[in-house]
């Protein structure tokens, strides 16, 4: 059955054949002819290794299912023959391919005396130095005049599409060529001048859209450059590469550069919103033919370049148009450059698939609507630019008339305001005089308070003091009695002696005075009396030193910087406060040598009475009392004297601690302390240009530090 099917196969394939008869293709003078299906057959080699004996050989040659050579599967090559009959006066014919994306163009013909395959590539044209400037994809076939050759041609190329092939005299070839140089020459004038024009714009106006413009209009130019076989003159000479890496990415760029322009040109990510996200698709197929580039999948990428291309056009258009639906005006020539561009790519799209006529109009199609293209899309941005000026002028129009009406509300409201202010400012005037007049008060007042602090501690100070005097006058009221006694006693026996010697002739005067002698103990008596007046002597020397004492507190309130003994300060503290110290609290003085220290002597012992006493509360707060103490020490530093006060007492939270030195901060009951004690410790420090520190915890006693500089002036 397959037998059966293959030789049906064979037989309809040679009658085609037979059935089909190319005509020969005669080229005159002053004439060119497109290669068209009526001339040539065709044979496809997708693997591309034929070569020309299995070529001539090929039973495979087939009439042409479109108008034009085709190349239907990417990365692969076609094979045609065709006869050729030179009715010029030249020796050669020129066949050009027009602007496609060809890697190999060879010819092949017989030489008639023996038969051999003659090769011309157009890797290695045959041309004159003129013809060098030309497109690559030339071969200059040697054909005799008034001859006729049978051509075998061989095109391989990346991407599928028509192969637009054309068949030139000479002269007609070089006038051609000459055209077509002074367009794309005329091209890449408008290209250089567009650019650096625009380039220019960015640099006075500052937006970031003639960037893009710039660079969308370089990659259009390298793009038409490349395609139409100049990359060998201005770039290098390997084909290949050109067609394989710089053609694709140059297309790459132009994509990004289009969308990226269109990006910021319509201010798209303000004017879609959320929308924009999708935007980013049309960068990703670019960037997937980008991938596709980089790993070698060079049709695919093209494939996916002209998708990519398709798509953008219609989305851009349809932007563009609803944008303009919507009042944006600039939005008005991009959508026609963009509309230009989408029929452009149509109409090359249907010309390399075989759907129009192939002639020197769609040919350049792309140059003609490029030139269009960036024409339009200058007068676009110029619009813009327009655009923005007749919104400003509209804006400084508005806001003209908005400062006018503003102005006289203005004028309006300063008249209510200056009445309010000023009735504002009498009100003001008036809580100025009130508030001074409170806080006078309360000026006053914290004076009372105090002096009232001052005068409790002057009282307990008094009651201590009251107290230690007391003891000493005990002793000289207790001894004055028996010493009276005593000096009575002596009186009575000098008495005694003296009335004995006032009357010598009195003989019981004076045994009267010798028995009383004998009764009275002189020794005991002498002894006793200095025994009482030692006595007297000791509580009057309490007493001044207690004097003595409370000078220190004499003069709490002067101004003036003194030199004073920091140790006897404290001493004189502890023995004011000795009354009120507890049998159970040892105080431990440990005082070092310390020089004279320029302060204020009396407020120095004001602090010393009030933390000591805090120090002596504290211990006495404590529910369960043992052997308990407090520790005073100084220290002398080269710079300030230090000043150690460790108790054992309940101490205090973190949170009391903070706000331990707070005017009317108190931890005591109502009515036991007035909470600036410790406030005027530490205004008394400051005032010294010292420091205070405290470190404590709960049940584990209370350790403040006073350090006071040696330089105060």
């Amino acid at each position: 059955m397959k037998k059966i099917l293959l030789i049906i196969y064979l037989l309809l394939q040679n009658s085609s054949l037979f059935a089909f008869q190319a005509d020969t293709l005669t080229i005159r003078e002053n004439e060119k002819k497109l290669l068209t299906s009526k001339y040539f057959s065709q044979l496809d080699d997708p693997s591309g290794l034929y070569k020309i004996n299995d070529a001539v050989n090929n039973p495979g040659f087939h009439p042409a299912g479109s108008s034009l050579p085709a190349i239907q599967y990417a990365k692969s090559t076609i094979w045609l023959k065709f006869v050729l009959h030179n009715k010029t006066t030249r020796a050669f014919v020129p066949i050009t391919i027009g602007a496609s994306v060809i890697d190999n163009f060879d010819l092949y013909l017989a030489d008639s005396p023996n038969g051999k395959m003659i090769h011309f590539s157009s890797a290695v044209p045959d041309r004159d130095s003129k013809l060098l400037k030309q497109n690559n994809t030339f071969i200059n076939c040697i054909i005799l005049p008034d001859s006729t050759r049978t051509l075998y041609l061989r095109i391989k190329s990346n991407a599928s599409g028509t192969v637009p092939i054309e068949v030139n005299s000479a002269n007609t070839y070089f006038k051609n060529a000459d055209y077509e140089n002074l367009m794309v020459g005329g091209f890449i004038g408008i290209v250089l001048v567009m650019a650096l024009y625009n380039l220019v714009l960015f640099v006075m106006v500052g937006d970031k859209s003639y960037v893009y413009y710039v660079a969308y209009i370089i990659f259009l130019g390298i793009s038409q450059v490349l395609l139409r076989g100049y990359g060998v003159n201005f770039f290098i000479s390997e084909k290949t590469l050109i067609n394989s890496y710089f053609i694709p990415v140059i297309r790459v760029c132009f994509g990004y550069s289009v969308l990226l322009f269109a990006a910021e040109f319509l201010q798209l990510k303000s004017k879609l919103g959320s929308y924009f996200r999708y935007y980013y698709i049309l960068f990703g197929l670019y960037t997937v033919a980008l991938l596709a580039i980089i790993i070698g999948k060079i049709p695919f990428a093209y494939d996916l370049i002209t998708i990519s291309a398709s798509f953008m056009s219609i989305a851009l258009l349809s932007i563009g148009s609803v944008l303009y639906v919507k009042g944006y005006k600039p939005a008005k020539y991009f959508m026609i450059g963009f509309g230009l561009f989408f029929i452009t790519v149509l109409i090359s799209i249907a010309r390399n698939r075989g759907f129009i006529v192939h002639n020197s109009f769609t040919a350049n199609i792309i140059i003609y609507s490029s030139i269009l293209q960036l024409i339009l899309f200058s007068i676009s941005l110029a619009e813009k630019i327009n655009f923005y000026r007749r919104q400003t002028t509209e804006t400084q129009l508005l806001s003209l008339t908005i400062a006018k009406e503003n102005e006289k509300l203005i004028t309006q409201q300063n008249i209510l305001l200056e009445t309010e202010v000023n009735a504002r400012t009498n009100q003001l005037i008036k809580t100025n005089q009130e508030l001074s007049t409170i806080i006078e008060n309360l000026k006053s007042t914290q004076m009372k308070l105090v002096e009232t602090e001052k005068m409790a501690s002057l009282g307990q100070l008094t009651a201590g003091v009251a107290h230690e005097i007391n003891n000493p006058i005990n002793f000289v009221s207790s001894n004055v009695k028996p010493l009276r006694l005593d000096f009575l006693e002596l009186f009575a026996l000098i008495d005694k002696y003296k009335d004995a010697g006032a009357h010598p002739d009195q003989k019981e005067l004076l045994k009267a005075a010798i028995a009383q002698n004998q009764n009275t103990d002189l020794d005991f008596i002498r002894e006793e009396i200095l025994t009482l007046l030692d006595g007297i002597e000791e509580g009057a020397n309490r007493t001044t030193e207690i004097v003595q004492s409370l000078r220190t507190f004499s003069r709490t309130d002067e101004l003036v910087l003194k030199p004073a003994d920091i140790n006897k300060s404290i001493l004189s503290t502890l023995i004011l406060l000795r009354s009120t110290i507890p049998y159970n609290i040892e105080i431990k003085p440990v005082l070092n040598k310390l020089p004279l220290l320029n302060c204020y002597p009396g407020k120095i012992n004001q602090v010393f009475m009030n933390l000591i006493n805090n120090s002596i509360q504290a211990i006495k707060e404590k529910p369960h009392q043992d052997q308990e103490s407090i520790i005073i020490t100084t220290t002398d530093h080269p710079d300030n004297i230090v000043i150690d006060i460790t108790d054992t007492g309940v101490g205090m939270s973190e949170e009391v601690r903070q706000r331990i030195f707070e005017p009317f901060f108190t931890t005591k009951n109502v009515g036991e302390g007035t909470g600036l004690g410790l406030s005027i410790v530490f205004g008394i420090i400051e005032d010294h240009h010292g420091t205070i520190n405290v470190q404590s915890e709960p049940g584990a006693g209370t350790s403040i530090t006073i350090t006071l500089p040696k330089n105060l002036e």
